[in-house]
Order: C-alpha cells, then sequence, then structure tokens
C-alpha cells in the first residue's frame, strides 16, 4: 500500500509537466481500469490456484512499476519522444498507469482470501479490520514520504522508493504458506474470462454498498491533491496521511463492533460519517476546516471498509471466498473509476465544479446510510 500510495498525490504534478494536466483523471481512472480486468480472473485463479500465487502477481507488478516510471523519464528526454510536445510519452505513462493497476487486481483478492482461510467465523469482521490497518499504516507514511522525495529529491527517487518498497513486499510473500486445500498450478483456462464463473452474485448486496463508498474515493483522489495544494500545503500527501491516521483508528474498533451489532448497523453509521466529511470538505476554505473534513472522512473509510468486506466473507459460498471477494473488488474499481474520470474532466474544464463534487460524494453516503438502515433487518444469505 505505501508503494503505490506515495507516488499518488505527486501524479497531477508531474503529468501537468509533461503538458497533460487536462488528463488528470486518467491518473486513478486508467489504475482502476487495469485493476478491473485483472479482476475477472484474479478471484477464480485463488479459488483454484492459491491465494499465495496470486498475491505473488499483483505484488511483482507492484515491484516492476516504479522502474518503468523511472525509465519512461529518461527516455521522454530522447528526441523521438519529443514529438507533438511529448504526448508520445504522456501516453507511454498512462499505459503505465494501466499496467501499475494490475497489482491491486491480484494482490488485495489473494490476501483477504488468506485471511478469511485462517480467522475464526466470529472474527472475519475484526481480522479484516487490522488488515487494513496494515495497509493503511502504508497509506498513511507513504504519501508522505512520497512527498518529501518528490519535493527534495525529484520524481525519480518517488518512483525508486515505490519499487523498492514492491521488492521488499515481494520478499515476505514468498515466505507465506498456502492456505488453500489442494491448490494447483494456474492453466489456461482460468484466463479464460468466458469459461467458468467470474464473479459471485451471492456478493452483490455488499457490492453494491461499496460503489458510494468507492465514488468517494475516486472523486477525492483526483481532485484533492490540486485542492490540498491551493490551500497551502507543500507537502501534498502530508493531507493523505490525515485521512489514513483517522481510518486505522477507526479500524481497531470497526471491525469488532460490525461483529457484534451486525454489519449493516454499523454501515449505516459509516455513511453518515461519508456524508459529513466530504460536506465539510465541499466548504472547506482553510487547512484547519480541510483537516477537519477530512479525518472525518477518514473515520468513514475505516468504519466502511473492514465491514463490506467482512460482509462479503459473510454472503460467500463456501470455496468461494475469493470470488466474492473479487466481486466486491469489481465495484471498488468501478466506483474508483468513474469517480476519477468524472472529476478529473469537469474539474480540468472549470475548478469551481470541486464543491459541487464533493456535495455529490456527500448525498451518495447519505443514501448509502438511509437504505442500508431501512433494509437492516433483511435476512441475508446464511455464513457459508
Amino acid at each position: 500500500m505505501a508503494s503505490f500510495g506515495m507516488i499518488l498525490p505527486e501524479l497531477p504534478g508531474y503529468l501537468s509537466q509533461m503538458g497533460a494536466s487536462h488528463l488528470i483523471g486518467y491518473i486513478v481512472g486508467l489504475f482502476t481500469l487495469g485493476a478491473l480486468v485483472s479482476r475477472f480472473f484474479s478471484g477464480k485463479i485463488a479459488d483454484k490456484a492459491g491465494r499465495r500465487v496470486v498475491m505473488i502477481i499483483g505484488t511483482s507488478v507492484t515491484a516492476i512499476a516504479g522502474f518503468c516510471y523511472v525509465l519512461l523519464g529518461y527516455i521522454s528526454g530522447l528526441e523521438f519522444f519529443a514529438i507533438e510536445s511529448g504526448m508520445i510519452a504522456v501516453w507511454v505513462f498512462l499505459g503505465l498507469r494501466f499496467f501499475h493497476g494490475l497489482s491491486t487486481g491480484f494482490r488485495p483478492a489473494g490476501s483477504s482470501a488468506l485471511l478469511t482461510d485462517i480467522v475464526p467465523v466470529d472474527r472475519r469482521g475484526e481480522a479484516l479490520g487490522f488488515l487494513g490497518v496494515a495497509g493503511n499504516a502504508g497509506m498513511a507514511g507513504g504519501p508522505a514520504i512520497g512527498s518529501f522525495l518528490a519535493v527534495e529529491w525529484g520524481y525519480d527517487a518517488m518512483f525508486i522508493a515505490s519499487s523498492i518498497l514492491g521488492i521488499a513486499s515481494l520478499l515476505i510473500t514468498l515466505k507465506l504458506p498456502e492456505t488453500l486445500p489442494n491448490s494447483r498450478a494456474i492453466e489456461w483456462r482460468d484466463l479464460n474470462v468466458f469459461r467458468g464463473k467470474n464473479f459471485e452474485k451471492a456478493a452483490w448486496p455488499a457490492a453494491i454498498s461499496l460503489l458510494p463508498v468507492a465514488l468517494a474515493f475516486g472523486v477525492f483522489l483526483t481532485i484533492t491533491p490540486n485542492f490540498v495544494e491551493g490551500l497551502g500545503y507543500k507537502y501534498k500527501g502530508l493531507f493523505n496521511t490525515i485521512i489514513v491516521v483517522a481510518s486505522i483508528s477507526m479500524r481497531f474498533v470497526a471491525g469488532k463492533a460490525s461483529d457484534k451489532y451486525g454489519r449493516k448497523p454499523v454501515l449505516a453509521i459509516g455513511g453518515i460519517l461519508l456524508f459529513l466529511g466530504m460536506g465539510i470538505l465541499s466548504y472547506s476554505t482553510t487547512k484547519l476546516a480541510a483537516a477537519f473534513g477530512g479525518i472525518v472522512y477518514g473515520l468513514s473509510i475505516g468504519i466502511n471498509m473492514p465491514t463490506i468486506f467482512a460482509w462479503t466473507a459473510d454472503l460467500a459460498p463456501k470455496g468461494k471466498i475469493a470470488l466474492a471477494i473479487g466481486t466486491t473488488l469489481v465495484a471498488l474499481e468501478i466506483g474508483i473509476g468513474l469517480g476519477a474520470f468524472v472529476s478529473g474532466s469537469l474539474f480540468s474544464s472549470d475548478e469551481n465544479w470541486l464543491p459541487i463534487l464533493y456535495r455529490f460524494c456527500a448525498f451518495t453516503g447519505l443514501l448509502m446510510s438511509i437504505v442500508i438502515f431501512f433494509n437492516r433487518k433483511n435476512p441475508d444469505s446464511s455464513i457459508n
């Protein structure tokens, strides 16, 4: 998480230096598109070939991607790539964003399924909450470190650090045991999206509930770096750190609360916090106000993410947990990608869209909370 998170706040500025600030929405949008494409078979592979191999594939992409950005910076200075104001280099950069997105299409499906294999059913929410704490710890430190490296030593230093963290994660992953019984090698048929199930329909309630959360996250990732820069943040990643620290603090209790009180009541609270956080950000004109809104928004992420994925695991039929998680992750990528593309396009044409975009996300959070609250007593499929 630190590896890919550390470069996100600085990529809008990097793209602007290439003369393509109007393509800001593609930074996150193509990343999520890459993740979405890989979701069509990552869950299937995890349920057949094992959790570990899926994690290794995703982590390998992360380890490679940072060095590819550095290479792009080198070849973009060559005469051939200077044609048409460097637009060839821009399209190569956007292609790298798609490739980098494959990492999150594989790694989370494997790691979440591995965790559900080894923890008791009645502690899934708590366990997934702690998994989120680990990921968010990386997302807390990563953006701050990445911004510092980019400002003080340049973009290449940031990209190299990203790959080094990816390599470290890969070495750790290689030491993990396989938790899927009777796992086999990957076969060509696993990559055929037209053969077998690519999604688990039992997971749809959790997947749909994730859409407003993901949409808001896509908007946040796309327009917030410019927003906080306008407020006077020198190291833009520090604002991301505020949100992630708030998310981590909530994850310590949210997962356990969803185990005790149920997924839906806890998600209703998460939706209200999403409404409040995005609403406050839309009216913020100072660093303090934005930080307060960011904290509230971070708390909503800390509630919603572990609860939704624990709910997904609850809904999954026996032996289909990875496929179900992959299905919910598809909703995550659709929401993030849609939020990124739309907000980036609108914001690049007129910066006055910024508060409107935040308020729209606030409305979706409120709607999510209302729908879940009034359906909280409706029975779902039995646990595995």
